[in-house]
């Protein structure tokens, strides 16, 4: 008889354990909430689907306020990407690339729009120029409002007039559209990559 009463204590405490477990999910897309509820870790390419998984996540999760990024090479849909960064910045959640991080392209972006954004060690930080499928980045003057789209970015999560238009117009002479340019920490320290 005191076996049956255990067998039925162990039976409910395992269900209610199984209920709880299935509450929230914690992966998001390229986003992963850590224990603490308020850290998520972001590790793969920005895609137009980012977006929704990134507002899925801060509804399920209101009180993150720190982003660390393991690989963030670029993004597949730059429209999607500069409507996640202003929300990022004005729910003044940080940025972080982790030990041995990289980011790259619309992964930098992404990372800029930190109200707080840090750097680890040995990081790598590419940047290079955009291109159509007829044109590049280059191919317009500096005052062609096709860069708008990028240096209203910038301005957008903080970053003031001058240097929004000097990081802008670095990272496209920077490296073609095609290849890569892995800033310096010289080049970090200029155009204020931490804050």
């Amino acid at each position: 008889m005191n076996r049956i009463i255990w067998l039925f204590i162990v039976f409910t405490h395992g269900c209610a354990n199984d209920d709880s477990s299935e509450s929230i999910p914690k992966k998001f897309g390229i986003f992963t909430v850590q224990e603490d509820q308020v850290t998520a870790t972001a590790d793969g390419v920005i895609r137009t689907r980012t977006l929704k998984d990134f507002n899925d996540m801060i509804e399920a999760y209101p009180e993150i306020n720190l982003i660390n990024i393991q690989e963030m090479p670029g993004s597949a849909d730059d429209e999607t990407n500069v409507q996640i960064g202003p929300i990022i910045y004005s729910k003044g959640i940080n940025t972080h690339v982790l030990d041995g991080g990289l980011i790259a392209s619309g992964g930098v972006d992404f990372y800029l729009a930190g109200k707080r954004r840090t750097l680890g060690e040995n990081v790598m930080v590419g940047v290079h120029s955009w291109a159509t499928e007829d044109s590049e980045a280059t191919d317009f003057p500096e005052d062609s409002p096709e860069h708008d789209l990028f240096i209203d970015y910038y301005k957008a999560i903080g970053i003031e007039d001058q240097l929004a238009r000097d990081f802008y117009f670095f990272t496209i002479n920077a490296a073609a559209a095609d290849e890569i340019h892995y800033m310096s920490q010289e080049e970090i320290e200029q155009y204020e990559m931490e804050r």
